[in-house]
């Protein structure tokens, strides 16, 4: 008979009792998201569990996840860890929102990815979308935050500043 395991499991269970005010929701979330990751350092996880989280918080969120920068092609993303359909697999610096976001350093906002020149459409379901570049301690883009959702106009620069600043967070903070 073995001794209780020195490793400890944590436990998530998804809320129902969220804050209605979004800019409290995400205050709320980013702190839970930072005490879940606190001393994780592996990038893979860390981007897993934002997606989880973020998905887990937002009905809306059709489809939450990661375009990792891919060392190996030069200006191309490569899916990371998401929630949701089916995402495509590679899209490069000069294609849709997301490259947009990668090529510009900037968080793309659209309120309909219909109008959206060059818009790819990975899942016909989704109508807007939100696109946050993700910068390492050192400033050097290692991905995109992709949030998709199925109605139009879904998110504003309420979200932008939220996402900016999860992201800087998780990702950018100096260890």
């Amino acid at each position: 008979m073995s001794g209780p395991s020195s490793e400890f499991v944590m436990a998530y269970a998804a809320r129902l009792d969220r804050p209605a005010d979004k800019a409290a929701r995400y205050l709320e979330l980013e702190e839970e998201i930072a005490a879940v990751l606190d001393g994780e350092p592996d990038r893979t996880a860390r981007m897993a569990t934002v997606a989880s989280m973020l998905a887990d918080a937002f009905d809306h969120f059709f489809w939450t996840g990661f375009y990792v920068v891919d060392p190996a092609k030069d200006r191309e993303l490569v899916v990371g860890p998401y929630q949701g359909t089916l995402g495509c697999l590679r899209i490069g610096f000069d294609r849709g929102v997301c490259g947009a976001a990668a090529r510009t350093g900037q968080t793309q906002i659209v309120e309909d990815v219909h109008a959206f020149p060059g818009h790819i459409a990975c899942d016909s379901r989704s109508a807007s979308e939100i696109v946050t570049p993700v910068f390492d301690a050192d400033g050097a883009l290692i991905a995109v935050l992709d949030v998709d959702a199925t109605v139009t106009a879904a998110f504003d620069a309420q979200d932008a500043e939220a996402l900016e600043r999860l992201m800087a967070r998780i990702f950018g903070a100096k260890a």
